[in-house]
């Protein structure tokens, strides 16, 4: 039986469509691209995520009149997304004469309509808005660092509304993109789906999914090539491996910091609990298959 894995694309592999960085971040996708293909060849099957904010945030800039919904904009992006990395993933499968296939699944994600983050939104989407805009739209607004910027929640994934499909195309041995910007997000009303104004996490809806699915692997590919405590001072250590037990305790002490780390390492927690056996890893991109050998990365255990 073919094992899975889900890979979750970090977000400095998609560059921004205004980003002046495009050179290291073909070249983070190509390593990405690299471990595709390394986890095929060695037996894999694999599901990719990934993120959307800065594509979000540059439809939305366009969109002066935020005519469209929060959930239609996800929806948009990972169509513009998956489809570009389908054409990037397809060529090299064709040139390597390899048979898998990709296929893009615009991926719904039920969460709670009651989640504390609908009371509460905290996180930022779209540009730093104008005066005459904060004084006449109807949304949370909140003054970040760049400036007063639109706010919504970030509920916990609950189901993956598209799973059986997602697993029928694994089952096929396509390699599946799916998932994009942490999912659609959507609540049901009655006998309704409706989409709320909401982002999901790409790395907690990625564990979401490897448990879902089943999966034999979760690997999170990122910045940095393992995790490492007092990052940047005298005592810096990296961690090849880590037990469920001292994650808890580092994050106590404050060692993962709440933006970058913390999810991903949250993520990686709430998939090696819930599925016995996965492993799960964080690493950069290119050195999958060695952090699966345990040979770089970091792995974390129950």
């Amino acid at each position: 039986m073919t094992r899975i894995a889900v890979y979750a694309i970090g977000g400095n592999a998609l560059s921004s469509p205004t980003a002046k960085d495009g050179d290291e971040s073909a070249e983070v996708l190509a390593r990405v691209m690299s471990d595709v293909i390394d986890l095929l060849e060695a037996g894999w099957g694999v599901v990719l995520t990934h993120g959307n904010g800065p594509q979000v945030g540059h439809l939305m800039e366009l969109d002066s009149n935020q005519s469209q919904s929060m959930d239609s904009w996800v929806a948009a992006t990972q169509g513009m997304i998956g489809h570009s990395l389908a054409l990037n993933l397809d060529s090299i499968l064709h040139r390597r004469r390899r048979p898998e296939r990709t296929a893009c699944i615009v991926t719904r994600v039920l969460v709670d309509g009651n989640d504390s983050g609908f009371t509460h939104p905290t996180k930022p989407v779209g540009p730093v808005l104008t005066p005459e805009v904060v004084m006449s739209a109807d949304w949370d607004i909140a003054e970040t660092i760049q400036g007063p910027r639109r706010v919504v929640a970030s509920p916990l994934p609950m189901k993956v509304v598209d799973l059986p499909v997602i697993q029928k195309l694994v089952e096929l041995h396509a390699v599946v993109l799916c998932g994009g910007g942490g999912g659609i997000p959507i609540v049901k009303k009655g006998e309704h789906y409706v989409g709320v104004p909401a982002v999901i996490d790409k790395d907690r809806l990625s564990a979401l999914l490897a448990i879902q699915l089943e999966a034999d692997a979760l690997i999170i590919s990122t910045a940095i090539d393992a995790v490492r405590t007092d990052f940047g001072g005298e005592n810096e250590k990296i961690h090849n491996r880590l037990t469920l037990d001292e994650c808890e305790q580092f994050m106590e002490q404050g060692e993962f910091p709440a933006g970058p780390m913390a999810p991903k390492i949250g993520s990686l927690m709430e998939a090696a609990l819930h599925r016995p056996g996965l492993s799960a890893i964080l690493c950069q991109p290119g050195d999958a298959l060695l952090a699966l050998r345990g040979e770089t990365g970091t792995t974390i255990v129950v």
